[in-house]
């Protein structure tokens, strides 16, 4: 009998889809930054861009990533519109669970 893995195939889906947008978010908001103190605009990341991936799915990195390396940090549309976006992925997640579209998580919350 095959093993089962200890979390469900749609979750692991959605966890490597996260992870990679994640990272993608962390490596282009560093960049930006890297290219921000060398006042190149021409090379600078659109900020359409990083509204963009953040709504993807990097939306926790991208807060995070700026707040480390304090980039973006005096911008209201930024320090405010990426933490409800990803309130509104939480969402998401929460409503898909509870219309049952999303399998539970462990086999504990069944």
């Amino acid at each position: 009998m095959p093993e089962t893995l200890p979390i469900p195939l749609p979750w692991l889906i959605l966890l490597g889809y996260i992870l990679l947008m994640s990272l993608i978010s962390i490596i282009v908001c560093i960049y930006d930054k890297k290219i921000s103190k060398k006042n190149n605009v021409k090379l600078r990341v659109p900020e359409k861009t990083l509204f963009i991936l953040s709504a993807l799915g990097g939306a926790l990195a991208m807060f995070i990533t700026m707040q480390l390396i304090r980039h973006k940090t005096k911008h209201p549309s930024f320090m405010i519109g990426i933490p409800v976006i990803f309130i509104l992925h939480v969402a998401l997640i929460v409503g898909l669970r509870y219309l049952d579209l999303l399998p539970p998580l462990f086999s504990l919350l069944k």
